[in-house]
């Protein structure tokens, strides 16, 4: 396909206008506000006027009543409880052809289409694939550069090695550990307790308490974005050995790679993050935002058009493509093994509410002083037990709006015409677990 959207008929003389929203930092916004551009210039039939805000918003502003305002959204898929609870979004398989859909999820990385599969249905489309991974600064940490946590360990003796610990990042670091050990948390309250294994968390903890407590103390409030940063601005940080990958960060001085394995024949253990697009309930299909959608998610817009404005992109062939990994110094083939071995979040609605509440609680346990360390460990594990049982239907999200709350209680304006060569409806037999594969 070409590297600008399809052109189609405007309707009545006029481009249709589209509200989307999206997270506010280049690598959401600025191929979106490109390609909206572009569609609003005569190519597209349509005009796609695109807002940002925080990725943290969503944690602030109810899905329904975003949903209210805009027509598409950009989201993470651990906000997808929330969403299917306040019926906010249509589901894909009534808008695509499920052979684009078929096609797209075969060629999405790891499992950045399938995080967006859930109760049958496909709620959003990968259009930016994300994974915790390793960052080092190669020219001060030479042959150092670790593989397990072992070796992480033995670095943080004598080079600066911090843990991604702001926000949600204290939990989300935990769980990929657990992750790469084998023992993955429960996908939900509801299918039991939230350790598979306690001796596992246990000794996970332990590993992240000692790195966390030799890690530089500037470090130690700040998000992936602020590490990154300090990595590419300073020598005061050598190591990050999970933190969320930005190809806008890779240097030759600055690499990603692997997340650390717990010994060398284990999982990487890592947790999926990146962005998928969804539509709204109230948004207007019609066929020129079908295609305009479907040509974001092409592979030649994917290894062309969105790297060249600053986006991160979700098929597998752009990760591997020669061209798009010289352009960013291999950022995508040398760590395409940690996102395809990733970890999906829990999706139940109440699991916002819980990361925010996990992530305070092993921040101040990892990182706080205290006499009986074991004794703090199985004070803390305990506490997050107790918050995964209470989180169930518990979104943290003040209630809806009037209108959302009447829109989920209604069904979606038919979509069926709007459908490319549509024939039959796409559902999904199987959703992914948090092992990351499909269940």
């Amino acid at each position: 396909m070409s590297e600008t959207p399809p052109v189609a008929a405007e309707t009545r003389g006029h481009p249709l206008r589209y509200r989307g929203l999206t997270w506010d930092h280049p690598r959401g916004r600025t191929a979106l506000e490109a390609a909206g551009s572009t569609a609003a210039g005569g190519r597209g039939g349509i005009e796609i006027d695109w807002e940002a805000h925080p990725l943290e918003g969503f944690e602030s502003a109810p899905i329904a009543d975003l949903a209210d305002r805009y027509d598409l959204i950009v989201l993470d898929h651990p906000h997808l409880g929330e969403a299917l609870a306040s019926g906010s979004f249509r589901p894909l398989d009534d808008v695509f052809d499920a052979a684009l859909l078929d096609r797209i999820a075969a060629d999405a990385i790891g499992p950045s289409f399938t995080s967006y599969s859930l109760d049958g249905a496909q709620w959003a489309l990968p259009l930016d694939a994300a994974t915790q991974v390793a960052a080092a600064r190669v020219d001060l940490i030479a042959a150092a550069e670790p593989s397990t946590w072992d070796d992480v360990v033995a670095l943080s003796e004598y080079a600066p090695v911090a843990l991604s610990l702001a926000g949600p990042h204290a939990f989300l670091t935990f769980a990929s550990v657990l992750a790469g050990a084998g023992a993955p948390i429960s996908d939900s309250p509801a299918e039991g307790a939230l350790f598979s294994s306690r001796p596992a968390a246990q000794e996970a903890f332990a590993l992240l308490r000692t790195i966390a407590r030799r890690s530089p103390a500037a470090t130690q409030g700040e998000n992936p974005i602020a590490l990154l940063e300090r990595m590419s601005s300073s020598d005061s940080l050598a190591y990050v050995p999970l933190v969320y990958g930005y190809v806008n960060y890779s240097s030759p001085t600055l690499q990603f790679r692997d997340a650390p394995r717990w010994a060398a024949s284990a999982r990487l253990g890592s947790t999926i993050g990146g962005t998928g697009i969804a539509i709204s309930r109230r948004c207007r299909v019609t066929p020129e935002l079908v295609a305009h959608l479907a040509w974001l998610l092409d592979p030649e817009t994917q290894r062309t058009f969105i790297p060249q404005h600053d986006g991160q992109p979700g098929l597998r062939s752009a990760w591997h493509d020669s061209n798009v990994n010289k352009a960013s110094h291999d950022f995508y083939a040398n760590t395409a093994a940690t996102i395809e071995e990733s970890w999906v979040r829990p999706r139940y609605d109440g699991y916002i509410a819980f990361q925010t509440q996990a992530s305070e609680l092993l921040r101040d346990a990892l990182l706080g002083d205290a006499s009986h360390v074991e004794e703090l460990r199985d004070a803390c594990l305990d506490a997050l037990e107790v918050a995964f049982a209470a989180s169930a239907g518990a979104s943290g999200a003040s209630p809806a709006s009037p209108a959302a709350a009447a829109r989920a209680a209604s069904p979606p304006p038919t979509a069926a015409s709007t459908r490319i060569d549509a024939s039959v409806s796409r559902f999904h037999a199987a959703h992914p677990t948090t092992s990351g594969a499909s269940s």
